[in-house]
């Protein structure tokens, strides 16, 4: 394979994983931020459980939506290995490593809702339904929030990746730095029980260079080795 058949292949690769990156955000969008709020209500189990009775076809969405955050993720994962392997195998195995176990960590918030989901239409009494509801639903939520630890930990090398090889922008590379770092710190600082104004803008970094990333994969791919 010559050095043109060579990039144009890595240039599928790259617009594949964006593919996949942008099932990911997609779903992440609509199941965390738009359906998870319209059924699991944060420290409410009782109005969680009603919405599960009531609502059960948007929960089952919300679920189904969790599921294709976790198989998006995990392909992205795989995708962007076979897109690096060849410029920082090191790198593209942590990239792989630390995606697939994040897809893994929300597998248990999944696993959560489909029982939280059961539960609300099993025969039990509604005062253990109560119960069962609340400690489902805060598994879901440290599921998630635990999650950030591997979620900033798959970017680091990823940003690596670029910045070392000059293949995309350095600043996005710079950008995932930053963002996987900006995961690290405020996960610990949220379950350190530390209160620091404006802490919520340390992620922020994590999403410009998401959707700077898939941008640039849908539309460039990568570039030659060369450039």
């Amino acid at each position: 394979m010559n050095t043109n058949d060579k990039q144009s292949e890595l240039v599928k690769t790259a617009r594949i994983a964006g593919v996949w990156y942008l099932m990911m955000a997609i779903s992440g969008i609509l199941g965390f931020l738009i359906f998870h709020p319209q059924v699991f209500v944060s420290e409410d189990a009782q109005k969680t459980l009603k919405n599960l009775i009531e609502l059960e076809s948007i929960a089952r969405i919300r679920l189904l939506l969790e599921f294709a955050i976790i198989v998006s993720q995990a392909l992205t994962a795989v995708w962007f290995y076979r897109l690096f392997r060849n410029i920082n195998e090191w790198a593209a195995w942590s990239v792989g490593i630390w995606g697939m176990i994040n897809s893994v960590v929300i597998m248990i918030s999944a696993i959560s809702m489909g029982s939280a989901i059961e539960i609300a239409g099993s025969s039990q009494t509604i005062e253990d339904k109560i119960i069962l509801v609340e400690l489902l639903s805060n598994l879901i939520a440290n599921a998630w929030g635990i999650g950030g630890l591997f979620f900033g930990l798959w970017l680091i090398p990823l940003g690596y990746i670029i910045t070392s090889s000059k293949r995309m922008p350095i600043w996005l590379g710079r950008t995932l730095i930053a963002g996987g770092i900006g995961y690290l710190i405020s996960t610990t600082i949220n379950y350190a029980g530390i209160e620091i104004p404006l802490s919520g803008y340390l992620t922020v970094p994590a999403t410009v260079g998401e959707f700077w990333m898939i941008g640039y994969l849908l539309l460039f791919g990568i570039r030659p080795k060369d450039e």
